[in-house]
């Protein structure tokens, strides 16, 4: 099943022909120069971080439930 796997195949692992799990190929990590990143960050919108805080605070119930 590896070596499919290995090979681009998807595989569903069933367990008495029912699907319990997938199993597939992982795709390599992709180094991306630091210029790169930088270069797109500098083109990114800017973002006010007090306002992204409270929509982030009203979006989110950060209470704790005992």
């Amino acid at each position: 099943m590896l070596r499919e796997a290995q090979a681009g195949h998807t595989l569903i692992v069933t367990r008495n022909g029912l699907p319990v799990a997938g199993l597939r190929p992982v795709q390599p990590r992709r180094f991306v120069p630091r210029v790169v990143v930088a270069e797109t960050a500098a083109r990114a919108p800017r973002i006010d971080g007090a306002r992204f805080h409270t929509d982030m605070d009203a979006a989110i119930d950060q209470s704790v439930d005992g």
